[in-house]
């Protein structure tokens, strides 16, 4: 049985599809990770250094698009069993009652999307996201196979959260 995880920013369009696509690659099918905006844009998508990023680093782009978190609370949606938010605006923002009430945790990143420079220098900010992430990502991903509570799963989320981000 998997578990399922979902990554909120403010936008869904960078660090929360980072975060989305390198669990799925790195969980090989443990967790399951999706990722929403709590303030989705019009005609919002996946940023393209986000996307770059990921494919340099041999991470499956496929399917990834920005959505809103209320599909997460419509019927039907899959039940979480973890919520990270991953900037200030979306940690601030008045969240939806999960169903399931899921363990929950607070991974603050910088915003690469405002990185200055050249277009190097602003995808080295896409690319440092990403390697942080994943030391993060990689607490989740060894948790032990079997018999993972809602406890362990929220200690291992603060764990990662204590990383420098």
């Amino acid at each position: 049985m998997s578990l399922n995880v979902l990554f909120i920013c403010a936008h869904n369009s960078s660090r929360s599809i980072l975060a989305e696509a390198a669990l799925n690659h790195i969980a090989k099918g443990r967790f399951q990770a999706f990722s929403a905006a709590s303030h989705l844009r019009d005609h919002e998508q996946p940023n393209p250094m986000a996307l770059k990023a990921l494919t340099t680093a041999k991470i499956n782009t496929e399917g990834l698009r920005s959505k809103s978190w209320s599909e997460f609370t419509a019927p039907g949606a899959p039940e979480m069993d973890l919520v990270i938010t991953m900037c200030e605006e979306s940690s601030q923002a008045q969240a939806p009652v999960w169903p399931g009430k899921p363990a929950t945790a607070q991974w603050e990143y910088k915003d690469p999307t405002l990185a200055e420079g050249s277009d190097k220098q602003k995808q080295a900010s896409f690319n440092n996201v990403l390697l942080t992430l994943r030391q993060r990502l990689d607490i989740l991903a060894n948790l032990p196979a079997q018999g993972i509570d809602r406890l362990q799963l929220q200690q291992a989320a603060l764990t990662a959260a204590a990383l420098k981000g």
